[in-house]
């Protein structure tokens, strides 16, 4: 091992087996997906199955209204691939539209923050190309879980309590839903959620006789025109917004008709002699690939993250690589993606890390390619703020929330393997539509109303999303899928786990397990979308010594506790004797892994 050694071995053991495994954010979802492999369901069943039990299970982080991405690899072609769930802004949204209702950014919470919903389409997409499964088969969890009841995370809960006042005064479809006989549900208590049973009810039986391919064309057409003409109807009526003021949506089923979900290519960056696959500059993936490459020009051990100069290296990284996110990543087609991966680009990046914590907003300089430069707003704190911490979303009384969301990872025995991390369409995110059972997502918070920007609001574009799985592999197979909740953050928790495993000889569970951080001196891709300058945040378990360097290079260090950071999950497979392993995140005691 040739980092730090963790201070225990781990929290738990890193699982591993030979038959299959799965991992994910919530035990009822890593259960259900690990069912579907023991009745022989295979890794995209049970991916399946799982996503739809997180949008039951873990409403106040994902939901049917909401949006994925995902990569994977099949056992018939190791070449790994995107699953683009991400739907795009409304033909009705329009900067200009936003502007003339009195708004400067998109809302953190209303319908006028909604896209297009991807999720749902996605998962139907991906089963009916490499599943198995009927579809009643794979929604079977989902719908017994909405219909006859799961005991309620305690996340649900503080989630519930923050925002009731929201739903009390202004969006009583919500306090019908999440309120029952008028109070906050507890935790462990049973929760209900029938009008989205229902709607999946409803969705298996729109499926005529036939085969899996007709079955589930069907499937996705009623989602497309009775689901999405529900949605319009009701996302019309003006509702209150995280800006205090009351707007209709734009959404429309036409909408929901344009867009299909699809397959893309992944980008491809190389680390310590392994291959890591990202989804493309539409979402924040490749600054993990820019922050990889940087790094990859420091001795091993300047790259130890419980170390004040491994640290350092780090955070100065990252800055770097999220400001070329901000100033140059979108859904565009001129995005210089080639050049900011380049080794010459890198080291020029490089350079520019001193022994000193910057303060600056630096992106790098693209011949040829102006610079976006997205206003800067303060971090600032506010009363009703709920800090959840590890990976769940910070959300304030007006549904304004900020990091996000759920995880799965599964692996077959046969080497189908996925990473996916869907979003959105959470409890807090907009009104309840009580005609389906779910909520709009949030997702075109991450645009800017700005002129000229590579994110700006545009209809039919998509914006550009945090949601980034990771896919690894050596010697051209998949050997692990991972990611982890928390919006600006995922990718910074994932760094963290590579290094520790690909650099240090960390075991899965080690790394996962080990003190955490990441910096908060980005332009916040939620709204408000504030930056802290030289911002970071660290676990208190990295240390008084590494915390009292880092603070004397000039970061501004904020403690978040000892157990706070990050939900990360992993499932993989040892290439040199086949041995399939899992692992999951402690923090908030409700990530799993199982497997066997």
């Amino acid at each position: 091992m040739s980092f730090t050694p963790p201070a225990s071995f781990s929290t738990r053991p890193t699982l591993r087996g030979t038959f299959g495994m799965a991992a994910s954010t919530h035990w009822l979802a890593t259960a259900s997906a690990q069912s579907v492999l023991e009745r022989g369901g295979n890794a995209f069943d049970a991916a399946t199955a799982a996503a739809f039990v997180l949008q039951v299970v873990e409403p106040h982080l994902n939901g049917p209204g909401g949006d994925l991405t995902a990569i994977f690899a099949s056992a018939e072609d190791p070449a790994p691939k995107v699953l683009m769930g991400q739907g795009p802004a409304p033909a009705a949204a329009s900067r200009e539209h936003y502007l003339a209702e009195g708004l400067e950014l998109v809302p953190g919470s209303g319908a006028l923050a909604a896209a297009v919903p991807g999720a749902v389409d996605a998962w139907l997409l991906l089963l009916r190309d490499y599943g198995s499964w009927s579809l009643s088969e794979v929604l079977e969890y989902a719908i017994g879980y909405a219909e006859n009841g799961h005991p309620m995370a305690a996340g649900v809960q503080r989630t519930i309590e923050t925002v009731q006042e929201l739903f009390i005064e202004h969006w009583p479809s919500s306090t019908s839903q999440w309120l029952p006989e008028g109070r906050v549900p507890q935790a462990g208590e049973l929760i209900y959620n029938r009008p989205w049973a229902a709607t999946l009810k409803n969705l298996c039986s729109a499926a005529p006789e036939g085969d899996r391919t007709t079955q589930i064309e069907a499937t996705r057409q009623f989602w497309r025109h009775q689901v999405a003409e529900a949605v319009e109807r009701f996302a019309a009526m003006p509702h209150r917004h995280s800006s205090g003021t009351d707007h209709a949506g734009v959404i429309s089923a036409a909408d929901f008709q344009t867009f299909s979900a699809g397959y893309e290519e992944p980008v491809l960056g190389n680390f310590r002699g392994h291959v890591i696959a990202k989804v493309g500059p539409w979402s924040q993936g490749p600054a993990l690939l820019q922050s990889l490459k940087i790094l990859d020009g420091y001795p091993d051990a300047e790259l130890d993250p419980s170390t004040a100069l491994g640290a350092h290296h780090i955070i100065e990284a990252q800055k770097l690589a999220y400001a070329d996110r901000d100033a140059y990543y979108g859904d565009r087609e001129d995005i210089p993606l080639a050049e900011l991966l380049s080794e010459h680009y890198a080291q020029g990046r490089r350079e520019q890390i001193s022994e000193l914590a910057s303060r600056e907003f630096r992106p790098g300089d693209i011949p040829g390619t102006k610079a976006f430069l997205p206003p800067l707003r303060l971090e600032y704190t506010a009363p009703g703020m709920n800090q959840l911490g590890v990976g769940e979303p910070t959300v304030r009384s007006n549904g304004e929330t900020r990091g996000d969301t759920c995880h799965l990872d599964v692996i077959d025995a046969a080497g189908n393997i996925i990473s996916a991390t869907p979003s959105g369409g959470w409890l807090q995110s907009s009104p309840y539509i009580p005609e389906v059972g779910f909520c709009l997502g949030t997702r075109l918070q991450m645009n800017w109303l700005e002129e000229g920007g590579p994110a700006t609001l545009q209809a039919g574009k998509r914006p550009r999303t945090t949601l980034t799985p990771t896919l690894l592999l050596k010697n051209n197979r998949p050997v692990a899928a991972l990611g982890s909740p928390g919006g600006d953050q995922q990718d910074q928790w994932q760094l963290l786990y590579l290094l520790r495993t690909l650099v240090g000889g960390y075991s899965p569970q080690q790394a996962i397990d080990a003190p955490a951080l990441h910096t908060t001196s980005l332009a916040g891709s939620f709204w408000p979308r504030t930056w802290e300058p030289a911002g970071v945040v660290v676990e208190n378990r990295l240390g008084e010594e590494v915390i009292q360097e880092l603070q004397r290079r000039g970061h501004r260090v904020s403690r978040a506790g000892d157990w706070a950071l990050g939900r990360l999950s992993v499932v993989g497979v040892d290439p040199e004797t086949g041995v399939f392993y899992a692992a999951a995140n402690p923090r908030g005691m409700q990530g799993y892994a199982a497997g066997r």
